[in-house]
């Protein structure tokens, strides 16, 4: 039956002009040497970074996964709309439950009006830390040519990572166990590799050839786990053409910042003398809490740039790249509000599910003393929380999975607040008696093709902070931000109506808000979350269910043969 369903698929691809991708994973152990130090960390098919998946609009993916690791494991396909297929999504106990060790499942989708830069990664735990991909969706062959004020001739695809010089998994089980934030990375990478400026990295530190007046398309990915960064390329401007996969109005910038899971293409003009030129990431750290201060480099360098001898080897002075300080949050923002649809877009007017969610951390309080397992402040454990709900990930099932069934007791309920439960003061000085959440894995309705606004708020519970929110199955438009307490009586003027980027992740501003559109017109079960992994362990997550609507063609695809069971 599988393969009758494969030959379909070809069939129908080929009829279309569009093509159908074969790929095998391999998750296993493999053995890499990054900081001086040789470590067994999992990777796809050997690799670290894994296979950079290239497509284009209207092909069609099969991917088989097969778990030889000792842990279990899903892949998210980010960004990728996963139309009626919320089965080929990936996050554990979300819409599957994971691949155990000796299992394998097939992811297949298809790519269906969507361009530009995204990229795939585990959804399980802390396993993105190494296992992730770029995910590249070129134009359609029946209109070949980026919609760009200038075609690039080369292009470069950037993922931009955190490196511990230990097992992330055992980084992420210790701050479970003692309640505190997690260790720090030790290192930024850039396809895998530190650069110059850490410890035995030099020799592996990543060189791009460029001629002289070539026009490159950077592709930037920021798959760190924990981190927004800033990122630019020394002397030289940026043009973004790209976010998240859709097209924005162009405009200059001398650097780019990016919170975990976003992507931003660029062009880059080689106008500047021909030499070794730093490309480099380093954090925009929003919050008041430790983060590593470290500098990720490879270099950008000119065909028929000099190179200087010392002791006898062949080294490249390359110019160093200057980047905001890492506080610099009025910069961060003012590059984030340049980004603009090409063109007038079709945003939703009137809307049905108009929704205020308070997103930040918390604090548990313990019951004992306990200062193994109480090293947050003041003896408590860290949490964080939407609408006061700290979302606990199910495991007799998944999300998905229980609702199709028509079995969702003891798994999850759908009774997850529109509103907080208490209005307050969500940026001033909140009592500590609002810092605890309750927990639970509550999920809430949406109709098919409901016109849905969110505004997401940030607190300052225990710190104001950027959190980068991920939708899962949607693009959204975001119609506006701003500073403080949102106030619907006079913040709705401002809101940008007529060309608003189209993201799939966006920061909440530090002590802000932003609100964002979309019509749910996409059934299944679908999570929104905080990007930075060390939030949505804490909580830092919900789940839209959107109902079916009429017929087939408005409801759940069934549940394909192989699909993990828990």
């Amino acid at each position: 039956m599988r393969s009758f369903f494969v030959l379909l698929a070809v069939f129908v691809a080929s009829l279309v002009n569009a093509e159908v991708h074969f790929h095998e994973f391999v998750i296993q152990e493999t053995p890499v040497k990054r900081l001086c130090k040789l470590h067994n960390s999992i990777t796809v098919n050997g690799q670290f970074p894994g296979p950079t998946l290239e497509v284009r609009n209207g092909d069609s993916l099969v991917i088989t996964i097969i778990n030889k690791a000792q842990y279990n494991i899903s892949i998210h396909w980010h960004g990728i709309r996963q139309l009626r297929n919320p089965w080929a999504d990936g996050p554990e106990y979300i819409t599957q439950c994971p691949i155990q060790p000796g299992g394998s499942y097939t992811y297949r989708f298809n790519i269906e009006e969507q361009e530009g830069t995204l990229w795939w990664h585990a959804h399980s735990r802390w396993l993105r830390a190494t296992v992730y991909g770029a995910l590249i969706i070129r134009p359609p062959l029946s209109s070949p040519n980026y919609p760009f004020p200038v075609l690039p001739k080369r292009e470069i695809t950037l993922l931009l990572g955190e490196w511990w010089d230990r097992n992330p998994m055992d980084v992420l089980n210790l701050a479970q166990f003692t309640g505190a934030a997690p260790n720090i990375s030790d290192a930024y990478t850039i396809n895998g590799q530190p650069g110059d400026l850490y410890r035995c990295s030099s020799q592996e530190t990543l060189r791009f050839l460029v001629g002289s007046g070539e026009i490159v398309l950077l592709r930037v990915i920021n798959s760190a786990l924990n981190q927004e960064l800033f990122f630019g390329v020394a002397n030289h401007k940026l043009t973004v053409v790209a976010a998240d996969a859709s097209y924005t109005k162009p405009f200059s910038t001398n650097f780019i910042m990016l919170g975990p899971g976003q992507t931003t293409d660029v062009l880059l003009t080689a106008d500047q003398p021909a030499a070794h030129y730093y490309m480099a990431a380093q954090a925009y750290n929003s919050a008041n809490a430790a983060f590593d201060n470290t500098t990720t480099t490879a270099i950008l360098k000119y065909k028929d740039a000099p190179c200087v001898t010392l002791q006898g080897k062949s080294q490249a002075r390359a110019i160093p790249a200057q980047l905001p300080g890492f506080n610099d949050t009025a910069t961060a923002a003012a590059f984030t509000a340049q980004m603009k649809s090409p063109s007038k877009v079709k945003v939703p007017l009137e809307i049905d599910d108009d929704l205020f969610f308070t997103v930040g951390l918390g604090l548990f309080n313990c019951p004992t003393s306990n200062t193994q397992r109480c090293q947050g402040p003041n003896g408590t454990r860290f949490t964080a929380s939407i609408n006061n709900v700290s979302f606990v990930f199910p495991r007799r099932n998944s999300i998905m999975q229980a609702y199709y069934q028509g079995t969702p007791a003891g798994v999850f309920t759908t009774d997850f607040p529109p509103t907080p439960p208490l209005t307050f003061d969500y940026t001033g000085n909140v009592s500590r008696g609002l810092w605890q959440p309750s927990r639970g894995t509550k999920a809430y309705k949406l109709k098919y093709k409901s016109k849905v606004q969110i505004i997401l708020q940030d607190t300052s519970i225990v710190t104001t902070e950027n959190h980068p929110m991920h939708l899962h199955g949607y693009d959204f438009y975001v119609v506006g931000t701003g500073v403080g307490n949102f106030n619907p009586n006079t913040d709705t003027a401002s809101f940008n109506l007529l060309d608003p980027p189209q993201r799939n992740t966006i920061g909440t501003p530090p002590g802000g808000w932003v609100a964002i559109r979309f019509v749910a017109d996409n059934p299944g079960v679908w999570l929104m979350h905080c990007h930075i992994d060390a939030h949505i362990f804490w909580g830092l997550a919900m789940v839209f269910l959107v109902e079916n609507g009429e017929g087939h063609l408005q409801s759940v695809q069934s549940p394909p043969l192989d699909l993990p069971q828990c």
